[in-house]
């Protein structure tokens, strides 16, 4: 129960209420859904879909990963490298600090004890696939600060965070880590929130940048398709690495999640970048292929001029000096399918979801 977290309450609750982003009993997107995101003919999931529908939505077997221990352990020659360690969890080095971004290991500690010390740890909203309460229970004994959405904290303090380690943003406030020329803006996101079907929407969600003196990264969080994109690359641009989500794609919440194809039009909107894909390849939250999102990046990015920055998991890159993609997720070849989760499910299920889930 404890994963649940807590609600916002005292003077958190005060703060996010002067939002104005806050309606009077919960948060919501400012920005009108552009026309054709999401498909009214397309008929939502059913929970039996979810659970049973399950070829090709994981990996059939374990992706290939690299040891970035050595790596980390000399600085990068252009100051800015990052390590995508799967779904939204990147380390990035930046200028001599190192950031994490929306770190999720579930019970599995052992990367968490292989980081190298962190300077900050953002989160960018509170959906379990970027906001794990045994991955945070874990950091929490680091004495780094942790950056998050307005309403967040209040999971975080519950989960053994100290409060003064704990900064809330609204979108365009920034925090600037003390001793150091690094500063976090949250930006405009287009999704939302909810731990449960009755806190939805009671924190904020936030896409972030990340500032130093001479580096400038974008990460998304979750988000659909807006045109916000563009204020943010005239408020806080150029950047030099993009990381945009883009799994979960569905017709049916094409207005909450970018996928492929959108996610190139939001890189172009944010000014363009050597670009790097998250939140793909790791969870099955939605109903495409575990793949398909790489691979129509690989099909795409030719055709818009996209520097795609695809390294293995683990594998730190410098995007200044990354690589063409190789396709290196294939080496996880066809191998032996995973039974489907329907069958270790039993009872009535429900047929109805509140969609999308993350």
């Amino acid at each position: 129960m404890k994963a649940l977290g807590r609600r916002p309450q005292g003077a958190r609750l005060e703060r996010l209420k002067a939002s104005p982003r806050w309606t009077g009993e919960s948060f919501r997107n400012q920005h009108p859904i552009l026309p054709g995101l999401r498909d009214p003919n397309t008929p939502l999931p059913t929970f039996r879909d979810f659970l049973c529908k399950s070829d090709r939505r994981v990996p059939p077997a374990p992706l290939p990963s690299v040891d970035p221990l050595a790596r980390w352990a000399r600085p990068p020659g252009s100051g800015l490298r990052v390590t995508w360690l799967g779904h939204s969890t990147a380390l990035i080095e930046i200028d001599g600090l190192r950031v994490l971004t929306d770190p999720v290991w579930g019970l599995r500690a052992s990367p968490l004890r292989a980081l190298p010390p962190l300077d900050l740890v953002l989160i960018s909203h509170d959906h379990y696939d970027h906001l794990d309460y045994p991955t945070i229970r874990q950091l929490r004994r680091r004495k780094m600060p942790f950056v998050t959405s307005l309403g967040v904290g209040a999971h975080l303090e519950s989960w053994g965070v100290a409060s003064e380690r704990i900064i809330e943003l609204d979108w365009w406030e920034s925090y600037t880590l003390p001793q150091a020329e690094l500063t976090i803006t949250a930006t405009p996101s287009q999704h939302f929130s909810g731990r449960t079907p009755k806190t939805r929407n009671s924190t904020l969600w936030s896409s972030l940048v990340i500032r130093s003196p001479r580096h400038t990264v974008f990460f998304s969080g979750d988000t659909g398709l807006t045109t916000e994109y563009e204020t943010i690359r005239k408020r806080c641009g150029p950047f030099d690495l993009v990381m945009l989500e883009v799994g979960a794609f569905h017709p049916a919440w094409g207005d909450m999640h970018l996928g492929p194809e959108n996610a190139l039009k939001a890189l172009a909107l944010l000014g363009g970048s050597a670009f790097l894909p998250i939140h793909w390849g790791t969870f099955a939250l939605g109903m495409h292929a575990w793949d398909q999102p790489a691979e129509a990046l690989l099909q795409l990015a030719p055709g818009a001029g996209t520097q795609l920055v695809m390294p293995r998991l683990g594998q730190p890159v410098e995007p200044s000096d990354a690589q063409p993609v190789e396709p290196w997720w294939r080496a996880a070849g066809e191998g032996r399918r995973r039974r489907g989760l329907g069958s270790v499910v039993g009872g009535t299920l429900p047929k109805t979801l509140p969609w999308p889930m993350d």
